[in-house]
C-alpha cells in the first residue's frame, strides 16, 4: 500500500511539473518566437494540408484529365495565400474539391488570420486580467476609476511584451477587455459582410435566368458558386470556378454590383470601416472599450485598427486610384473588342468592376492579354502597392518606431533588400528558367507578361495575361487553348518560382522597411 501511495504521489508531482513545463513553454513560444516565423509555417502547412485532401478528392475530369502533384500543390498555395494564380482550369475541380479551396481562402485570408493573432494578443493578458479582475470584484469602483485614468495617461505599448502590472492597475485590465471587444468586432464583421454577400448572389442567381443558365451549362451548383465566389472576393483571392472567371458574366451588371462592396470591404476599407464599427458601437451602445480602441490604437497594437488620420485619408487614396484607373481604362478600352456587345451602363459597370479588382481581388471580365501597354502598367502599379497606401501627409511616430526595435533588428534590417529589388531577382529567376521559350514563343513569353505575372502572385491579386496559341510565331498543331494563368504554361521550376513568390507576396508586411541602408545618391 506504502509502495502505491509514493508511486501515486511521484505520477502526481510528475504530471504537474510536466504540466508546468508545457506552460512555461507555451508561453515562451508566445512570446519569444517570431511572428513572421509563425505566420510562415501556417501558411506552408495550410497549403500542403490543402494539397493533400485535394489529391485525395476526386476531380470532375478524372476519367480524361487528372492535374498533376505541382499544380495541385500550386493551386493550394494559391487558395491559401489569396494569390488566385493559376495552372489548371478551374472547372476540372470537383464540387468537394471547391469547398476545400473554398476553405483555404476563408482560413488564409488576412482577416482571418488578423483574427487568430488578436486572439493570442488577448490570450497574454488573460492571466492578469484574471487577476486584477478579481480586485474589481470586490471593488467595482476601481474598474470605472481605471477607465477615466485611461484618458489621461500614456501607457506603454503592448508589443513591449512585459504585462506584469500590480494588482490594483485598471490600465492592463482595459486593453485585455479592448481587445476583447475588438476580437468580436472584427468577427461579427468577418460573418455578417460574408452571410450577406453570399445570400444576394444566391438570390440574384436565382432570379436572373442568365446567369443561372451559366452555372447550369457549366454544371456548377448555385449554392457552391454563391459561397465561393463571395469568399474569394472578400478574401481578394480572385478565383472563379468558372475556367473564364467573371467574363461569363460580364452583362450581368447587378452581379458585378453586389461583389464590388465585398471587394473594398475585405481588403483596402477594412480599416476604415473597422474603426467605423468600433464608433459606431461606442456611440450607441455606450461601450467604453470603443474609445480606448479609438484613441490608443497603438498600444492596441493591431494592425488594421488605424489612426483616425490615416483612416480617413486612405478612403480618399483608394477611390483617387480608382477613378484614375477608371478614366484611363475608358479612354483606352471603350470600344475595344474585350467591352464588345455592352450597353453604356454595362460597359461602366464593367469597367468600375475591371478597376477595383486591380489591387488584390483579381477577378476580370475581359482578357488581359488584349488591352493596352498603358492599362497594362497601371494595373501592376496598383497590383505592387501595399493596400493601406496613403499618399495624403501622415506624421510618422518616429520615437515608436525606434523603440520596437532592438540592436539586433536594425543589423537584420541593414541586410534586407526593398521589395522591388526582391521582385527584380524574382524577375530575373523566371526570365532564366524560361529562357529557350522567351526565344522560340516571344509574343505570349515576354518580359511584360511576365513582370505581371511576378507581381500579379506578389500582390496577391491574381492577373494574368493567359497564353494563346494564335499569338505563336512558330504554330504548333498541337497546342490548344486552355482557360489558365500564363503560368500554367511555364516549367516546373518556373512554377516553384511563383510558388516562393506567392508565399514571399502574403508575408510582405514583414519586410516593408527593408533596403533602408541602401542609399542612392
Amino acid at each position: 500500500m506504502t509502495i502505491i501511495c509514493s508511486f501515486s504521489k511521484a505520477s502526481h508531482h510528475l504530471c504537474s511539473s510536466t504540466w508546468c513545463l508545457m506552460s512555461c513553454f507555451y508561453r515562451l513560444i508566445l512570446v519569444r518566437v517570431n511572428s513572421f516565423c509563425i505566420q510562415l509555417c501556417y501558411f506552408l502547412s495550410v497549403s500542403f494540408f490543402g494539397f493533400v485532401v485535394l489529391k485525395v478528392l476526386k476531380p470532375r475530369t478524372h476519367d480524361s484529365f487528372k492535374p498533376r502533384n505541382l499544380d495541385l500543390f500550386f493551386t493550394s498555395v494559391s487558395a491559401t495565400t489569396v494569390s488566385s494564380m493559376s495552372t489548371v482550369e478551374m472547372e476540372v475541380f470537383s464540387n468537394s474539391q471547391l469547398l476545400v479551396l473554398t476553405i483555404l481562402m476563408l482560413i488564409g485570408g488576412e482577416i482571418f488570420t488578423s483574427m487568430v493573432g488578436l486572439h493570442f494578443k488577448k490570450s497574454q493578458l488573460q492571466k492578469m486580467e484574471n487577476r486584477i479582475s478579481s480586485l474589481a470584484n470586490n471593488d467595482p469602483s476601481t474598474y470605472q476609476s481605471g477607465l477615466v485614468m485611461t484618458e489621461k495617461q500614456d501607457f506603454e505599448n503592448l508589443e513591449s511584451g512585459n504585462h506584469e502590472t500590480s494588482l490594483d492597475s485598471s490600465v492592463d485590465f482595459l486593453k485585455y477587455k479592448s481587445i476583447k471587444f475588438l476580437c468580436f468586432v472584427v468577427l461579427g464583421y468577418f460573418i455578417v459582410i460574408q452571410v450577406l454577400g453570399v445570400s444576394l448572389v444566391s438570390t440574384y442567381l436565382a432570379l436572373v435566368s442568365s446567369a443561372r443558365e451559366v452555372l447550369k451549362n457549366k454544371g456548377l451548383n448555385l449554392l457552391t458558386f454563391s459561397i465561393f465566389s463571395v469568399v474569394s472576393t472578400f478574401a481578394n483571392c480572385g478565383f472563379l470556378p468558372t475556367n473564364e472567371n467573371m467574363v461569363v458574366f460580364k452583362n450581368n451588371s447587378g452581379l458585378l454590383l453586389i461583389l464590388i462592396p465585398q471587394i473594398l470591404l475585405g481588403n483596402t476599407l477594412f480599416p476604415s470601416c473597422l474603426r467605423f464599427c468600433v464608433w459606431f458601437l461606442g456611440k450607441f451602445f455606450k461601450r467604453v472599450e470603443s474609445n480606448y480602441l479609438l484613441k490608443k490604437t497603438s498600444e492596441i497594437g493591431y494592425f488594421h485598427l488605424l489612426p483616425s488620420q490615416h483612416s480617413s485619408y486612405l478612403v480618399v487614396t483608394v477611390f483617387g486610384f480608382i477613378i484614375t484607373q477608371f478614366i484611363l481604362f475608358c479612354s483606352m478600352e471603350w470600344n475595344s473588342a474585350g467591352l464588345s456587345g455592352l450597353n453604356s451602363y454595362q460597359k461602366t459597370i464593367g469597367v468600375l468592376f475591371q478597376t477595383m479588382n486591380a489591387r488584390y481581388a483579381g477577378e476580370s471580365i475581359v482578357d488581359l492579354s488584349t488591352i493596352s501597354s498603358a492599362v497594362l502598367v497601371l494595373f501592376v502599379i496598383m497590383m505592387y502597392l501595399p493596400p493601406y497606401t496613403s499618399f495624403l501627409p501622415i506624421k510618422d511616430d518616429e520615437e515608436i518606431y525606434k523603440k520596437k526595435r532592438n540592436r539586433r533588428e536594425k543589423l537584420s534590417e541593414n541586410i534586407l533588400f526593398s521589395q522591388l529589388s526582391y521582385l527584380a531577382i524574382f524577375i530575373i529567376l523566371v526570365c532564366i528558367t524560361e529562357r529557350q521559350k522567351l526565344k522560340e514563343d516571344p509574343l505570349n513569353f515576354n518580359v511584360l507578361n511576365i513582370v505581371v505575372e511576378v507581381v500579379s502572385a506578389y500582390g496577391s491579386v491574381g492577373f494574368t495575361t493567359g497564353y494563346s496559341c494564335d499569338r505563336q510565331t512558330q504554330p504548333n498543331s498541337n497546342c490548344v487553348n486552355k482557360s489558365y494563368g500564363f503560368s500554367g504554361k511555364w516549367s516546373d521550376e518556373g512554377k516553384i518560382i511563383l510558388i516562393v513568390v506567392m508565399v514571399f507576396g502574403r508575408l510582405k508586411k514583414f519586410n516593408m522597411d527593408g533596403g533602408r541602408a541602401w542609399k542612392l545618391l
